[in-house]
C-alpha cells in the first residue's frame, strides 16, 4: 500500500474508531497518580473526585500515591503512561506551573506531555502573623518592612513551595524586602511563627484556618480574587494594600499527550458533572476550597499565564532548589 494511502487509511480509522472508543470507555478501572504523599492536599481532593467518578463511571477509580523529587516521579510516570485515559495525572500548581522555573532539567513539559482533562478545586493561602507581632494590617506589615529592609522574617515550609512563592510575589508588588526561613514543612513553620521568632507565613488556608479558629495566629489577608467563605472578615490582600495580588493553588487531572480527544471530552464532562455535585462542593468548601469548573479551552492558556508568571517572580527573587 502506497504511503500517501495508508495514511489517509489510518486517518479515516482514526475517526471512525474515536466515537466507538468514547462509547466503550471506560472498560476498566483508571488511576489517578498523585505526585505527593497520602494525606495532603493533592491526594484528599483526588480522592473526593475520584470517588464520585467511581460512582458516576460504573468503575473504581484507584489513587495511586507517587511521590519524590518535588512531585517530578508521579508526573514523569504519567507523562510516560499509554494515552488511553487509564491513567491520569492529578495535576498542580507546582508541578504543572511553577517546576519548569525551578528545575534546569525536568524531564517532562507541563503543555507538550499532557492533554488537559478538567479542573477540580482551588485554595487560597492566607497571611498569618504572630499575635505578638506589632502590625495588624496588610498597610501596617509593609510600612515596617519599608522601615527595617530584610529585619522582618518570613516562614515557609521549604523553599520553592507555594508558601515561599506567595511570599515573594508579594515582597516584589509591595516593593518590600523580608528574609525567608525555611522549615520542613507547615508544621515545625508554627512553632516559630507562634512564638514570634519568625512572625510572617502565607499558609495554605486549609492547614491554617486552624491555627486561626485556635487564636494561636492572626490572619491579615486571603490570596484569592475574592474573600474566603470561610473567613469573610478576612480582606484579600489586593484590597488591604496591594492592588492585583492574587495566588491560588490550583488542582485538576490531566492524561497524557496524544489521548483520543473523544475519551478526553467524555472525561472532562464526567469531570465537571463530579466537581458540581452538592458533595463534593460540601467537601471541596468544608476543607476551604473553591470548586473549579473551567471550560476545556481555558486550562492550557491558565496553565501557560501561570508558567510565565511564576518563572518571572522565581527569576527576579533567584530562588533555587538544585
Amino acid at each position: 500500500m502506497p504511503r500517501r494511502v495508508g495514511a489517509f487509511v489510518a486517518v479515516l480509522l482514526a475517526l471512525f474508531l474515536a466515537p466507538a472508543l468514547a462509547e466503550d470507555f471506560p472498560a476498566r478501572n483508571i488511576t489517578i497518580i498523585v505526585p505527593q504523599p497520602p494525606g495532603g492536599g493533592t491526594d484528599i481532593i483526588s480522592r473526593i473526585v475520584g470517588q464520585q467518578l467511581s460512582q458516576q463511571l460504573g468503575v473504581t477509580v484507584v489513587i495511586e500515591n507517587k511521590p519524590g523529587a518535588g512531585t517530578i516521579v508521579g508526573t514523569q510516570a504519567v507523562a510516560k503512561a499509554e494515552p488511553d485515559g487509564y491513567t491520569l495525572l492529578a495535576g498542580l500548581t507546582a508541578n504543572m506551573a511553577v517546576n519548569p522555573s525551578l528545575f534546569k532539567h525536568l524531564p517532562y513539559d507541563p503543555i507538550r506531555d499532557f492533554t488537559p482533562v478538567g479542573m477540580m478545586a482551588e485554595f487560597p493561602f492566607v497571611l498569618v502573623v504572630s499575635n505578638n507581632f506589632p502590625a495588624k494590617s496588610v498597610k501596617e506589615l509593609i510600612a515596617m518592612a519599608k522601615e527595617k529592609p530584610g529585619q522582618i522574617n518570613f516562614a515557609s515550609a521549604g523553599n520553592g513551595t507555594g508558601q515561599h512563592l506567595s511570599a515573594e510575589l508579594f515582597k516584589l508588588m509591595a516593593g518590600v524586602e523580608m528574609t525567608h526561613v525555611p522549615y520542613r514543612g507547615a508544621a515545625p513553620a508554627y512553632t516559630d511563627v507562634i512564638s514570634g521568632r519568625t512572625p510572617v507565613f502565607f499558609d495554605n488556608l486549609a492547614s491554617g484556618l486552624g491555627q486561626i479558629k485556635a487564636g494561636t495566629v492572626r490572619a491579615l489577608a486571603v490570596t484569592g480574587a475574592q474573600r474566603a467563605p470561610l473567613l469573610p472578615d478576612v480582606p484579600t490582600i489586593a484590597e488591604a494594600g496591594v492592588p492585583g495580588y492574587q495566588n491560588t493553588v490550583w488542582f485538576g487531572l490531566w492524561a497524557p499527550n496524544k489521548t483520543p480527544p473523544a475519551v478526553v471530552q467524555k472525561l472532562h464532562a464526567e469531570i465537571v458533572k463530579a466537581v458540581a455535585t452538592p458533595w463534593v462542593k460540601a467537601q471541596i468548601m468544608h476543607d476551604a476550597g473553591v470548586p473549579m469548573q473551567t471550560p476545556l479551552a481555558e486550562i492550557e492558556p491558565l496553565v501557560k499565564a501561570d508558567i510565565a508568571k511564576w518563572a518571572d517572580v522565581v527569576k527576579r527573587a533567584n530562588i533555587q532548589v538544585q
